[in-house]
């Protein structure tokens, strides 16, 4: 049976146009890139930096929500010393508490479905008067969950071979951790990460904010690969965390070419093929490897159905397509079909260089907003050459005054920028208005890492339907594949890597919730319901009630790592699931 949505497709492949002026390059030590037929040079705008920080390349989207990267206690480079990355000298960590589901029975690698019902907005408007008890939307909590899948990709770290759904590729020692690789064993075959992200309603345009519009949810296929060599021995700085990105579309078609070295305002700007999806929507996800039409070989691919209003989206990572590999080398691309990497979700079957060590996980990215009263600084940021708009970089309000120290030079954080006002409706992209004063904090820090933002405030689900004042949770089935569940799970979290307090070579001032988050709050899972019910997950802060099992509440998220991963990294018991 073929799982696509039955209608017209169009397969196009995207060629450069011109390059880059000077140099790229890196130190000879590194290995020349593989000849190929056709190349993509970067353009002068595009994602070659998923963190937006590549001295050669403008962003073109410069709040991007990228995977986080491990470091090591271990090993100091130019990239990585104390325990933690580092992107051109900054800290680029993210908060990504994750579910991981285990199985060694084939298929559980590269071909899973998840069920699961949007969440949705209280009635009111959001709120700015008392951190804890305000009306909070989505897209102040969680900037874009997702649901992730290990790609294969030789030309990312560690920059090996990698043969596409094959357990083979797993990592056979931890090669970033204190014990190093000895004996020359297995550091794991090149790899990418997938993540399926799902972005909220109420906080548009995607291109520099977070939403495709103030009424629905939509969704991206979004593949991070890192431009490192083993044990970030060499990084090319140019392209350190290079992305593709294409929107879930209706006729499979992106908006723009997917390629980080071509990627362009078309690429994050939903078009009327964009799937968009309704607060409450139940939905089907499936993710597998499916043969490219017209040939071509086969490429991973993401089918959405949306059960409530029949309407369907999909995407496929191909080169047709227009998605790319990077090279270490030069930053160019090559047409590429991204295809999984493991063949089964047994443990340590592991892209080798994330925080999260994950294959098959559902996340909700935080720690992403900050609600305002106000906010000032007006300056402007460039879309491409002839698009701009304008940011405020200072948010005013009770969230911010309740940080301890404030922001500044010496604070965690150091600038609150991009940030909104309500109303606003960003220039010539003529978005629909900004529904309250915000920052997304991410231009400079890469997230809330003063922990004062609505993630981190009693402010989220109490259940799968909205109150007065909270959203409803998002209810998701376990997943399965090929009809089967997932034998085992267990519940983690990389918050630890940005809290100040953390040491990184002890569990000295590591905690969930953040030493320093003055709401002292962490959201976690609950398993909710009775019987086959009892299959479904609620994220958030649902600690009680008929048929809930909160897991221990933030007891879920285990002991600090660290002695054994290397890095600051909370991990709960693996739990058998009794689906």
């Amino acid at each position: 049976m073929n799982p696509r949505p039955n209608i017209r497709r169009r397969w196009w492949l995207l060629v450069a146009a011109s390059a880059l002026t000077g140099t790229l390059g890196l130190p000879s030590v590194l290995p020349a890139p593989a000849s190929a037929a056709v190349t993509y040079a970067p353009q002068p705008y595009g994602e070659l930096d998923c963190n937006g920080l590549s001295p050669v390349q403008h962003p073109v989207r410069a709040s991007m929500d990228c995977t986080d990267v491990r470091g090591s206690s271990s090993t100091a480079t130019a990239y990585t010393w104390a325990g933690r990355f580092y992107d051109n000298g900054r800290y680029i960590g993210h908060d990504e508490p994750d579910m991981t589901f285990l199985s060694d029975m084939p298929g559980t690698g590269d071909n899973v479905t998840w069920t699961e019902t949007l969440g949705s907005d209280p009635s009111s408007a959001p709120t700015v008067a008392t951190p804890g008890k305000d009306v909070s939307h989505w897209f102040e909590l969680s900037v874009a969950p997702w649901f992730s899948m290990t790609m294969c990709d030789p030309d990312s770290y560690p920059q090996l071979p990698c043969t596409p759904e094959s357990d083979a590729n797993a990592p056979q020692c931890n090669a970033l951790g204190p014990a190093g690789c000895p004996g020359g064993a297995y550091p794991g075959a090149g790899a990418a990460f997938m993540e399926l992200q799902f972005y909220p309603p109420g906080f548009a345009p995607f291109s520099d904010s977070v939403s495709c519009d103030n009424s629905h949810w939509c969704a991206a296929l979004t593949i991070d690969s890192l431009e490192c060599t083993l044990g970030f021995a060499s990084c090319n700085p140019n392209c350190i965390e290079p992305v593709n990105f294409a929107f879930i579309q209706t006729n499979g078609i992106p908006t723009g070419p997917p390629s980080p070295q071509l990627a362009d305002l078309a690429t994050f700007t939903p078009n009327a093929q964009t799937l968009l999806m309704n607060p409450g929507d139940t939905i089907s996800v499936h993710m597998f490897d499916a043969p490219v039409p017209g040939g071509g070989g086969d490429a991973f691919e993401v089918v959405v159905d949306d059960l409530t209003t029949g309407q369907s989206g999909f995407m496929q990572a191909s080169a047709a397509n227009g998605f790319a590999d990077t090279s270490v080398q030069d930053c160019s691309g090559t047409p590429f079909n991204f295809q999984p990497e493991y063949s089964t979700a047994a443990p340590g079957n592991i892209a080798p260089w994330t925080a999260l060590a994950t294959n098959i996980s559902t996340e909700f990215e935080i720690g992403h907003f900050t609600p305002c009263t106000s906010v000032s600084g007006p300056a402007p940021v460039h879309l491409s050459r002839t698009v701009t708009d304008t940011y405020w970089s200072v948010c005013s309000g009770p969230y911010e005054a309740s940080a301890p120290g404030g922001d500044g030079p010496s604070q965690p954080e150091v600038s609150d920028a991009f940030c909104y006002p309500a109303g606003y409706t960003h220039k010539t992209q003529d978005s629909a208005p900004d529904t309250m004063n915000g920052c997304l904090d991410d231009l400079f820090q890469n997230g809330d890492l003063d922990f004062d933002g609505s993630s981190y405030w009693p402010e989220w689900p109490t259940g799968a339907a909205a109150t007065a004042t909270y959203p409803a949770s998002f209810v998701q089935d376990l997943p399965a594949s090929g009809g089967k569940q997932y034998s085992q799970y267990f519940v983690q979290t990389d918050v630890a890597l940005s809290e100040p307090t953390c040491s990184t070579t002890t569990t000295t001032g590591c905690a969930v919730p953040p030493p320093s988050a003055p709401g002292a709050f962490y959201p976690y899972w609950s398993r909710v319901g009775a019987g086959r019910a009892a299959c479904t997950i609620e994220f958030g802060n649902v600690a009680s009630g008929p048929g809930v099992d909160n897991l221990g509440e933030d007891a879920q998220y285990g002991t600090d790592q660290v002695a054994t991963l290397g890095y600051p990294e909370f991990e709960g018991p693996v739990q058998a699931n009794t689906c």
